[in-house]
């Protein structure tokens, strides 16, 4: 049997990548979230229906989806204190987890990274707990989900912002500046899982996702929040800042799809961008929303909001040299998706 685990299993990126697994493998999933951000399957496990079983939520008529609700470092810790207590709590036929995918995070909007920097020391402490488990349990492969905002804000200005090359981040150099507190944590992050891959022999692989987006991604995010207002015929529109500043949104299947080609091709730690490899405005970003919903709003800056790095893009020439890969959903198709969700739940 092959269970994979998904930490964080339930917030936007988790809960795809869970639905993903299972509606391509046979395979169990084994998810672990502590509900602080996530939504509970019952509102995203299509079909829901479930049991318990010590504790464990057994969800779906074929029982392969297992949601453990918790901190995930107390389920680190129940490792720790025995190492055998899966098998033995919940009589899995279990070794050890095949994939593992770390989404266990402290993430949220511009708000929460500006006014609230030190609660990323949670992150911190989640990783390091992952971490040590993780070179003790030796799963088969591991993906640590890093950041755009690991990259040097100094090369994301008004005046020189450029596309951001993997090579931009180099552990034997001196680094720059990264994206508030978050982005030193996805940095550690990085350097750890280099090491876990070196000295441990863990196959893990990084990732740098830039501005992700999906349907059933929370308002509390830019993108569904934009479709809402448009979806409500907005007038007049209001934008954080200037809304010139940038962003390169990729939408969740194709870091899902870009996910599953580097797990099976990387194993040595070091990390790739998950973009579209375009810059693309809040204005322009406002412009696509109204004309699908067919209306042309006033824009009304808000000035006094956060609004983080004038601009964000990636380089993805890295990525498709290695491994043929480009994003398959453009930029239109996937925000008029987004829209039509928005649409439907006024």
């Amino acid at each position: 049997m092959k269970i994979h685990l998904v930490s964080g299993g339930c917030g936007f990126v988790g809960r795809n990548m869970v639905k993903r697994l299972l509606n391509t493998t046979n395979d169990h999933v084994f998810v672990v979230d502590d509900l602080s951000i996530g939504r509970h399957p019952s509102e995203w496990f299509a079909g829901f229906t479930s049991r318990e079983e010590g504790g464990l939520e057994i969800i779906g008529e074929d029982g392969r989806f297992l949601f453990w609700q918790g901190d995930f470092r107390d389920f680190l810790f129940a490792f720790r204190s025995n190492a055998n207590f899966i098998q033995e709590k919940y009589h899995l036929d279990f070794d050890r987890f095949s994939d593992v995918f770390h989404f266990a995070a402290i993430v949220g909007g511009r708000l929460k990274i500006d006014g609230d920097p030190l609660m990323v020391g949670l992150d911190l402490s989640i990783d390091s707990e992952f971490f040590y488990w993780m070179t003790r349990h030796k799963p088969e492969r591991v993906l640590y989900p890093s950041s755009s905002a690991a990259y040097p804000t100094s090369l994301q200005t008004e005046a020189g912002a450029i596309q951001l090359k993997e090579g931009d981040i180099d552990f034997k150099k001196n680094l720059g500046t990264p994206d508030m507190t978050y982005g030193w944590t996805k940095l550690t992050g990085e350097f750890l899982a280099q090491i876990a891959a070196s000295h441990y022999g863990i196959r893990i692989v990084c990732i740098r996702p830039f501005s992700g987006y999906g349907e059933d991604q929370e308002l509390s995010y830019p993108v569904p929040a934009i479709a809402a207002r448009a979806a409500k015929k907005e007038n007049p529109f209001e934008v954080w800042g200037s809304g010139k500043q940038g962003r390169d949104f990729v939408h969740i299947d194709d870091i899902l799809d870009l996910i599953q080609i580097l797990m099976d091709n990387v194993s040595d730690g070091s990390a790739y961008n998950i973009g579209q490899g375009k810059l693309v405005s809040f204005l322009e970003l406002i412009d696509v929303f109204t004309s699908i919903a067919g209306y042309k709003p006033t824009i009304k800056p808000l000035l006094d909001k956060p609004v983080g790095v004038h601009s964000r893009y990636c380089d993805m020439s890295l990525v498709e040299e290695k491994f043929g890969w480009k994003a398959q959903i453009s930029l239109e198709e996937g925000m008029r998706r987004v829209y039509e969700a928005a649409k439907g739940r006024m």
